[in-house]
């Protein structure tokens, strides 16, 4: 992989006038896996007790909360394959982290949509279903580390069958998928579970990493000099990362600071932060710019060379 200059980005263009469109998982115009969905473990998750497994479920939002399909109660994670059309398909491939706070998955608006658009630039967008909520008793972010790590391996052990060149699989995340990322770009060298099969003697190192309004990448968003949350270990290999957010954003602290910390790395890194957009928006159009943060994504892949045939 080639490397490209750090740098960083401040976004503060006019605003768009863009119509809302609001969208569902679970309709008709949903796209379908080609594969799967694939269970990541052959038997109960690792550190899991079956007794103790949880009721797969959907969740109502609150009164005045934007339309989301709320998933949560995962015991039993899964990856899913979403194919590019043959004549775009790049062969490049990106893990989708949904938010939620670490309790729901944010299915449709952080999962589904997200592999829809990763689709139409020639990427195969592989939605992680990873364990919500975090297990009693357990560092909330460690199953889904787990399922974060297992899903890269087995993305590589199936490439010659999925079409996906296994060189070029990357990880992407939003809010708590976001520091679901980050964890999974920096803890790769770290075994957080025992092998099961030979897919496990493959890497987990995400080749780049899509950071879209990430959460707790700094251990207190209030201090004046943030450190960088314990269990994200910066270093020269971490991954390639591009990082998206708004000034209006609770979490923006966290963004501005671990862009730093990539930066002191001397690994390659991109930071936009855009006015006004708040959190949790997804692709989903407004009337801020953050609605354009995809073409961003999709410059900065293009020029990591990730999107060449």
């Amino acid at each position: 992989m080639r490397s490209i200059a750090t740098y960083l980005t401040i976004t503060t263009c006019l605003l768009l006038a863009l119509t809302p469109t609001l969208r569902a998982a679970e309709t008709p115009d949903a796209p379908a896996p080609a594969f799967g969905p694939v269970a990541l473990w052959p038997g109960t998750a690792p550190g899991d007790d079956p007794k103790e497994a949880l009721e797969e479920k959907t969740v109502p939002g609150k009164p005045g909360q934007k339309q989301v399909t709320r998933l949560t109660g995962v015991s039993k994670p899964t990856i899913a394959v979403y194919k590019p059309e043959k004549a775009t398909d790049t062969g490049a491939a990106v893990v989708v982290c949904p938010g939620g706070g670490y309790g729901i998955l944010a299915w449709d608006l952080e999962g589904t949509e997200i592999c829809e658009w990763l689709n139409s630039i020639g990427v195969t967008g592989v939605l992680l279903k990873y364990r919500v909520p975090a297990r009693k008793d357990r560092p909330r972010g460690e199953p889904p580390l787990q399922d974060a790590q297992r899903a890269l391996r087995l993305v590589r052990a199936s490439a010659k069958d999925w079409g996906i060149d296994p060189g070029r699989v990357g990880i992407m995340g939003f809010s708590a998928g976001g520091h679901l990322s980050a964890a999974a770009s920096t803890n790769f060298d770290k075994p957080t579970y025992e092998a099961v099969d030979d897919a496990d003697r493959l890497s987990a190192r995400p080749d780049f990493a899509m950071l879209i309004y990430p959460a707790y990448l700094v251990a207190d968003e209030k201090a004046e000099a943030p450190a960088i949350s314990p269990e994200l270990t910066i270093t020269k290999d971490t991954p390639p990362t591009i990082l998206i957010m708004t000034g209006d954003d609770r979490f923006t602290t966290s963004a501005l600071f671990y862009y730093r910390a990539l930066q002191a790395a001397r690994v390659p890194a991109e930071l936009h932060i855009y006015p006004t957009g708040g959190h949790g928006y997804g692709l989903r159009p407004s009337e801020h710019t953050v609605s354009t943060w995809p073409k961003r994504c999709e410059d900065w892949l293009r020029g990591l060379g990730m999107l060449k045939r």
